[in-house]
């Protein structure tokens, strides 16, 4: 059973949708308990790093939810689950990122628009599961004003103002800066693509 995890924000009833829309499996789930009964994890992510940090803290679930992360359960962050993911963000960086990957999560630059917002296309690195039959010139729907650099684990970029890691593949650990859940069908062929590993 896939489960969501719900930390009190977050696109959650989208992602609901996007799950139920293609017949897959799911319970939302708000402790340890429902993520060690889990097949799968989608950590969905809208607002601050602090805030989702600090959140996933006082319900007492961090270390859990790295647990089921490197016994090898799926797991696929969606915007700000993906930057939790990293050590630190330029958000609030006095709060502890999960450090599953190094590097920090920056804002984009004072004189670009942000947020970024809207449709873009994404640029494929490399072959990748989560990307899997998607066609060419992939466009998705982006919300964010902070960034995770291009890095090793990158399977796609984007680019507003400079390149960024657009997906993340590494192993079992999923993350996308984009919202799957509001990118109509390729968005669905994604979270597909993820149900489906």
């Amino acid at each position: 059973m896939i489960a969501v995890f719900d930390y009190g924000a977050g696109n959650l009833r989208s992602v609901q949708n996007t799950l139920g829309a293609i017949g897959a499996q799911y319970n939302v789930v708000d402790d340890s308990a429902g993520l060690r009964g889990a097949s799968k994890i989608i950590l969905p992510g809208v607002g601050h790093f602090g805030q989702l940090v600090r959140s996933l803290d006082a319900m007492r679930v961090r270390s859990t939810l790295l647990e089921c992360i490197d016994a090898g359960i799926p797991f696929l962050g969606i915007c700000l689950g993906m930057q939790a993911l990293f050590e630190l963000s330029d958000e609030a960086p006095e709060v502890a990122g999960f450090a599953k990957f190094k590097g920090t999560v920056k804002r984009f630059p004072l004189d670009a628009r942000v947020p970024h917002m809207g449709w873009n296309e994404i640029e494929p690195l490399r072959e990748s599961r989560l990307l899997a039959n998607i066609g060419p010139k992939p466009y998705v729907y982006f919300a964010h004003s902070y960034f995770v650099p291009v890095c090793e684990a990158a399977s796609a970029t984007c680019t507003y103002g400079e390149p960024y890691t657009a997906v993340l593949e590494q192993g079992n650990i999923f993350g996308v800066q984009f919202h799957p859940e509001k990118s109509g069908p390729l968005g669905l062929r994604i979270v597909k693509n993820f149900v489906e590993i």
